[in-house]
């Protein structure tokens, strides 16, 4: 979802030293691991350095980056003995285990990690720098108008539209963007539009862009008045000038000159002399299109941000409410057995185990929620796992997991299931630091409807002007269409006559990820794979919505 990130080896430090007569000859081979699976394949090797200990690669791996993923990376050092897929025991120089996110969450997107993997010996160690492809990030905003373009309808003026189209490198077109429909006038003037250059002309700015103006038609036979082309060179000129195309009919259409909408235009160079008349008589052109204004802005990326520091800040909350059944009884959802997690712990876990990546200190409040706690026995909606008010974090998600696990042990399954109390607590910590330096992403497990609707929509709309993201993981068999409203894609939630500033909550069901055959690696692949998706484009809205750029990496 990110796109390709440049993954840059530097080089391994002190490596074993193999050969007899002289320093060892190292290249180093990246193994990748499919998302849920256990097998390591092959992605790509290194070149050889002859003769050294401290090789500096200069090959790097291009890898498409996933922030919803646990992609994990497995890079082996071993000695060059012709093209043999795999490093003999002899020749092997020790390994090094790393998630993609660990290199790109790392200070200034930089790791070295020990080599291990030989008894007894010291490898050396390697340094991993990822870089993200930049790919032309820019974004252009354009306002076009046209003037006396030719009348298609009997009874009254056009109604015209822009069709625009990128060339490709094989002379066909494909359609990137289209204006709205104005209507009944020979003299539109469109609305400003906003599109990525990469879409318009794949970085290249001297390729074709073609534009064609069509007269809408209720029944989808759009008339063709005329086409003109230019290249994202010539149109940037319009940010000093007006830039004026004559729009001309299209010969080499067929019948008619009209070219079907979505077409292909014809195979040949599109780059018309505005200047140039048509040979037929008395035609001058089919109007005139005016660029009235171009202006370009860079688009920053999760991956911006990330290197330029901001952190991620996991909080963790459990429903413990008496609806679960007791935690003692295998029917129960948070009865853990010998052999497998319960829903709980396997949700915490995938989601948990993604974003610890992003944080530094790896030290994650956990809450409980619905239950009676000691030693009074009073319900509380955001008691500390770890039973500790004054400092709840965990630490890493195998701390959460042994707080949540002892708190099942202690406390009294109880009710009701409010959210309010641990967003509102979440929201108070977000709102204390909104500089763009940290976002905190809220991890709410449920296995009920929620008690406390309006008290939540209120804390949510609350919230959504603060650096924070909520993700709600439904449960066991119950019906979650209270959850479906929080989850805003549809609707914007409200409370109040106040609207949230932004989606930040995504909510999901657990059971829609289980793997039919039990695997619980791939299911929690699946659920983190869907339930984080949307955290970068969140996050990037925040950062947008309040102006906040991304800190610049020391070099």
């Amino acid at each position: 979802t990110q796109g390709g990130s440049h993954l840059a080896l530097f080089p391994p430090r002190n490596l074993l030293d193999m050969d007899t007569f002289s320093k060892s000859d190292p290249v180093v081979v990246l193994f990748v691991q499919g998302s849920g699976g256990n097998e390591w394949k092959e992605f790509g090797r290194t070149e050889v350095i002859d003769n050294t200990l401290n090789p500096d690669f200069v090959r790097k791996f291009v890898l498409d980056y996933y922030f919803e993923e646990k992609q994990n990376l497995r890079f082996d050092g071993g000695l060059w003995r012709g093209l043999s897929a795999a490093l003999g025991a002899q020749d092997f120089l020790g390994q090094a285990f790393v998630a993609l996110g660990e290199v790109i969450g790392s200070q200034r997107g930089r790791l070295e990690r020990p080599l291990t993997g030989v008894p007894g010996k010291r490898c050396g160690s390697i340094l991993l720098l990822a870089e993200e492809l930049s790919n032309c990030r820019d974004i252009v905003t354009m306002q076009l108008c046209a003037n006396k373009l030719d009348k298609k309808d009997f009874f009254g003026k056009s109604d015209p539209f822009l069709v625009f189209y990128r060339s490709n490198e094989d002379g066909t077109f494909t359609i990137c963007h289209k204006t709205e429909v104005v209507k009944n006038t020979l003299n539109p003037v469109w609305q400003p539009f906003t599109i990525p250059v990469r879409a318009l002309c794949n970085g290249d700015y001297d390729r074709t862009v073609k534009i064609d103006v069509y007269d809408w038609d209720r029944d989808g036979s759009h008339d063709f008045i005329g086409e003109f082309a230019t290249s994202y060179r010539e149109l940037s000129r319009a940010q000093s000038q007006f830039t004026v195309y004559e729009v001309r009919g299209g010969p080499g259409w067929g019948p008619g000159g009209s070219p079907p909408l979505g077409a292909d235009p014809p195979l040949r160079p599109q780059v018309l002399n505005p200047r140039k008349k048509c040979k037929k008589k008395k035609y001058v052109n089919s109007g005139t299109v005016t660029l009235l204004s171009f202006s370009v802005e860079s688009e920053f990326t999760f991956v911006d941000y990330i290197r330029g520091g901001t952190q991620l800040n996991f909080t963790v909350a459990i429903d413990f409410t008496a609806s679960n059944g007791l935690p003692s009884q295998p029917t129960s959802l948070h009865y853990a057995s010998p052999y497998q997690l319960s829903a709980y712990a396997l949700a915490l876990k995938a989601v948990g185990e993604v974003i610890q990546d992003y944080d530094s200190d790896k030290l994650f409040p956990a809450y409980g929620f619905g239950a009676k706690v000691p030693p009074d026995g009073k319900i509380s909606h955001q008691f500390p796992l770890n039973n500790n008010v004054d400092n709840p974090s965990c630490a890493g998600i195998e701390g959460v997991l042994e707080s949540y696990l002892q708190s099942l042990r202690t406390v009294q399954l109880y009710g009701p299931t409010n959210f309010a109390p641990v967003i509102n607590q979440v929201a108070g910590t977000a709102a204390q630091v909104t500089d763009g330096s940290q976002y905190h992403v809220l991890l709410i497990i449920t296995d009920g409807v929620i008690s406390d609707m309006l008290q939540t929509k209120e804390a949510i709309v609350t919230a959504s002007a603060l650096p924070m993201s909520i993700i709600i993981v439904g449960v066991g068999p119950a019906e979650f269409e209270a959850m479906e409203e929080l989850d805003g894609d549809e609707v914007r939630v409200s409370s109040r006559g106040r609207y949230a500033e932004r989606d930040i909550v995504q909510f999901v069901p657990f059971r829609d990820y289980v793997d039919d055959s039990g695997n619980q690696v791939l299911s929690m692949a699946r659920l983190a794979k869907d339930v984080l998706a949307e955290i970068p484009e969140q996050l990037l809205s925040y950062m947008k919505t309040h102006d906040i750029k991304p800190r610049r990496a020391d070099p």
